[in-house]
């Protein structure tokens, strides 16, 4: 059964009475409630700009150097301008020990011929020059009387050659008239063993008895006019080299 207002207890509605009116006089003498301070309201500290360049310079490396590349240095003979103003081979020169050289292929040599005196094959003996020999030097080389069997190489080194040679050349002839010739001689400064100055060279004289032919007056009237000063060393070689018959005729 619902309560009344007369079953209250006594003095009830005079106590919350007085709490109410004490709340009242607290609340005034507090004023009114202050609205909360927003966080955002308080103005920005300022702060010092920070400056970021748009671009950075670039770094700079130091410079590498490349040392210079110096060329190699070539070597040549002391006869090479010689051998260009001549067109001839240079060869290897005086050797304090001479060994047997090859020979060309069996057969692979021709002779050629004006009239009855024999020239080589260009292609087997174009002749070769000694790069000891030169212009400068000729008063103590090829002038010097006895210079020549100083270079000469030594039979067990020529006599297999001379062999080889003749079978390159096809020659059948004796070998006591057949001379291993040297196509520039030793005293015009002709390489000692180069197979490319040397030949069997078939005797041009009717009935020969000994290697003596018809050059070897020719080498020695040469070496006398280079001696001499009259011609030039590497005018005689050429000469001597491309045609000893036609150097015969024009030099005596």
């Amino acid at each position: 059964m619902r309560s009344t207002a007369h079953d209250r207890p006594a003095g009830a509605g005079t106590t919350l009475a007085v709490g109410l009116a004490a709340l009242s006089l607290v609340a005034a003498a507090c004023g009114p409630a202050r609205p909360a301070a927003s966080r955002s309201s308080s103005p920005a500290r300022p702060t010092a700009p920070v400056t970021v360049p748009s671009t950075f310079p670039p770094t700079t490396a130091a410079p590498v150097t490349t040392p210079p590349t110096t060329p190699p240095t070539t070597i040549q003979p002391p006869t090479a301008a010689a051998a260009a103003s001549t067109g001839i081979r240079v060869g290897p020169g005086t050797q304090s020990d001479y060994s047997v050289e090859p020979q060309p292929t069996p057969g692979s040599c021709h002779y050629r011929w004006e009239g009855s005196d024999p020239l080589p094959d260009p292609a087997c003996t174009p002749g070769a020059v000694n790069p000891k020999v030169t212009q400068a030097d000729i008063a103590s080389t090829i002038c010097r009387s006895g210079w020549t069997a100083t270079v000469r190489p030594p039979t067990r080194v020529t006599s297999p050659e001379k062999r080889g040679s003749a079978a390159a050349y096809g020659y059948s002839g004796s070998f006591a008239t057949g001379e291993y010739d040297h196509l520039v001689p030793l005293e015009l400064g002709g390489d000692p063993n180069d197979p490319a100055n040397l030949w069997v060279e078939p005797n041009d004289r009717s009935g020969a008895t000994s290697t003596a032919n018809g050059k070897d007056p020719l080498e020695n009237r040469l070496r006398g006019l280079v001696c001499s000063g009259v011609l030039d060393l590497a005018l005689a070689q050429q000469a001597i080299a491309s045609d000893w018959v036609a150097a015969a005729a024009r030099y005596g």
